[in-house]
């Protein structure tokens, strides 16, 4: 299956980095770039449920395509959910089922950053993201 050209551009970019700080500094940088949502977005409604942290997770059809917006106030968790959105973009509902998300972040070197938590917290993610496609 091709990438999505942001999960291209997250592969390339992390895959540049010589060392593991370098990558945690460029997931940080990543966190930033998140679409801001405005503050009626951060709601109950929008709040992804199994995060330790707050998540909070829009979602949108455009021209067929699922594109989705995320923010959270960790900032490790808002780079995470920047590359996780890099590789969802415009995915379908089926397709969101199938991600493998650990190698997704195997691929860009940040596997070490998905400790259990984390990593059921982005599968919590994944799994609103798909229900919200499937509706």
């Amino acid at each position: 299956m091709s990438l999505p050209a942001p999960a291209r551009e997250a592969l390339e970019a992390f895959a540049a980095c010589p060392g593991w700080e370098q990558r945690a500094r460029l997931l940080l940088q990543w966190g930033e770039r998140l679409e801001p949502l405005d503050e009626d977005e951060r709601n109950e409604a929008n709040r992804v449920d199994g995060c330790d942290s707050l998540v909070w997770l829009v979602a949108e059809q455009r021209d067929g395509a699922w594109h989705f917006r995320a923010a959270s106030e960790a900032r490790v968790i808002r780079g995470l959910l920047a590359v996780l959105l890099a590789r969802v973009d415009g995915l379908d509902a089926r397709a969101l089922v199938a991600l493998d998300l650990p190698a997704w972040f195997d691929q860009l070197g940040l596997a070490r950053q998905l400790s259990p938590s984390r990593a059921n917290g982005l599968n919590a993610v994944l799994k609103r993201m798909a229900a919200l496609a499937g509706r």
